[in-house]
């Protein structure tokens, strides 16, 4: 059986995984009506935007201080505001077209690079860091419900999991 992860990484490595899943059902319903695409696509960007608002509050500060190359750091805030352009511009549109489609595709692409980025490259520089991500997932927690209250979406209302005397994650989600 595979470690567990840190608490922080795993919250936001399923934040990749809903956004993940979210990309392929819009990919699918290319021929359906216009308004559930939209609904789809505008589901993808305010679950990347809570997403990129809690990694900029929380993580980035955190990676700042305890990893070596902040490089990549700065790398992942050029990356949220390319993101955050095409987000813009996509939350816009009440009728999509074709350029609509292509600026979700494209979305799509942008987070896939950054997804594997982080997974590949910075989580695991920072996974022996097991404490403190931990006590970092319940601050990011409780900052993603603010956020989708503030937004009005559903989804923040299930603690995180603890984790258990074995470190592995417990069912049950009691704070």
């Amino acid at each position: 059986m595979a470690k567990s992860l840190p608490l922080a990484l795993e919250m936001l490595t399923s934040d990749h995984r809903k956004v993940e899943d979210l990309f392929e059902k819009f990919e699918t319903m290319k021929e359906k009506e216009d308004a559930s695409r939209v609904a789809i696509a505008q589901r993808i960007c305010s679950e990347l935007t809570v997403h990129m608002q809690i990694e900029e509050d929380l993580l980035y500060p955190w990676l700042r201080e305890n990893v070596d190359d902040t490089e990549m750091v700065a790398e992942a805030y050029v990356e949220h505001n390319a993101a955050k352009q095409l987000i813009t511009e996509i939350m816009r549109v009440g009728e999509p077209d074709e350029a609509y489609d292509a600026k979700v595709k494209v979305l799509s692409e942008y987070i896939k690079h950054h997804v594997k980025e982080e997974e590949q490259e910075i989580f695991p520089e920072v996974a022996s860091e097991e404490e403190e991500l931990d006590e970092l997932g319940q601050e990011m927690f409780a900052r993603k419900v603010e956020l989708l209250d503030e937004m009005g979406l559903e989804g923040g209302d299930t603690p995180p999991p603890k984790k258990g005397a074995s470190g592995q994650q417990e069912a049950r989600g009691a704070h």
